[in-house]
């Protein structure tokens, strides 16, 4: 038998230390998506709640916004880049397979080389890589963990994909997970729902595309319908869940900080849930669209910075997309730079 493993006899909890976000400056509204889709600013406002959103300038990337989102949440953590142990990125828009895009933006901040991974969990990438954060910490894999939710959408859609392209804008949030003396971040309540997972698609791969490159480049390509009912009529019951692991109810909450995938939706959600009205529920897909892994980190950051909520609060973050996946968890809010 060989010799036994020695591991470090670590547990403690974890919460979010900073909050950082990235908006691209460029505005785009409805009316500049209508030029290239047969749609209306009525229609989709009617139908998701959205007026503009932000895409970037040229130039402009999932790394260069990673990295200024990054920086921003340092700072409102007061850690040091050197302090962490880990990056993790949730992105599904990073244009190259290697190397992953964490690592690049782990040296661009002055970091001392920590373990790096990107994370392709679609709109759920940035709650799901929170989980593994927290986990990291509590277990002792690493002191300070930097998580990343960043999303270029505006190069992945069809702008001429009317189904598609008025829902999704560009920007990255990130948080800083360090240890805490007190449960900062919930147990996380996740899975998903492969046998639907033809609902969000990249159409065609790029195999594909490299064998055929005169014909249809890959584009995100969604059922809006199913995603709808799923997300609409399940997502309710995850968060409850979420609630109950972390034993909690609606009713201790001081936010609700839901993926900006749809107003109709999060309206849904919040009524199966039986939300009481004083808790106030994010909106910031109105000007800032769908932005996936980056939504719900954003969508923290504009309920901080317009004093919908403040730090020390309880708020339950809930993700969902693609795959089809979904995860969720109960944090306490974190400062801002």
């Amino acid at each position: 038998m060989g010799k036994q493993i020695e591991v470090p006899a670590v547990s403690r909890y974890s919460a979010l230390l900073g909050l950082g976000a990235y908006r691209p400056e460029r505005v785009v509204s409805n009316d500049e998506i209508c030029e290239l889709i047969d749609s209306s600013d009525e229609w989709i406002q009617s139908r998701s709640g959205i007026r503009n959103r932000r895409f970037t300038a040229e130039g402009e990337s999932v790394v260069s916004m990673g990295v200024e989102a990054a920086k921003k949440a340092l700072e409102a953590s007061g850690i040091a880049p050197e302090q962490i142990g880990s990056v993790v990125v949730a992105t599904s828009t990073y244009t190259l397979q290697t190397p992953p895009a964490a690592a690049v933006i782990a040296d661009a901040l002055g970091t001392n080389g920590p373990g790096v991974f990107d994370l392709g969990g679609g709109c759920a990438g940035f709650c799901t890589a929170l989980a593994l954060a927290s986990d990291m910490v509590r277990a002792g894999s690493a002191d300070y963990v930097l998580v990343i939710g960043v999303e270029q959408m505006s190069v992945t859609t069809d702008p001429y994909d009317r189904s598609t392209r008025f829902i999704f804008g560009d920007g990255a949030g990130a948080v800083v997970v360090g240890p805490s003396d007190v449960p900062g971040i919930g147990p996380v309540a996740w899975g998903s729902d492969g046998s639907q997972a033809d609902a969000i698609v990249q159409e065609p791969g790029w195999l594909d595309y490299l064998e055929n490159p005169t014909g249809p480049r890959p584009f995100i390509k969604m059922t809006g319908t199913a995603v709808f009912r799923w997300a609409a009529f399940e997502m309710g019951k995850v968060a409850l869940h979420a609630l109950e692991k972390a034993g909690l109810s609606t009713e201790d909450l001081d936010a609700f900080v839901p993926h900006q995938a749809n107003s109709r939706i999060t309206e849904v959600i919040a009524r199966s849930m039986k939300l009481p009205e004083s808790v106030p529920v994010s909106d910031d897909i109105a000007e800032t669209g769908n932005t996936s892994a980056a939504s719900v980190p954003l969508a923290m950051e504009a309920m901080l910075r317009d004093g919908e909520t403040k730090p020390g609060d309880t708020a339950l973050l809930l993700a969902f997309g693609a795959g089809l996946s979904y995860a969720a968890q109960v944090v306490t809010m974190p400062p801002l730079a």
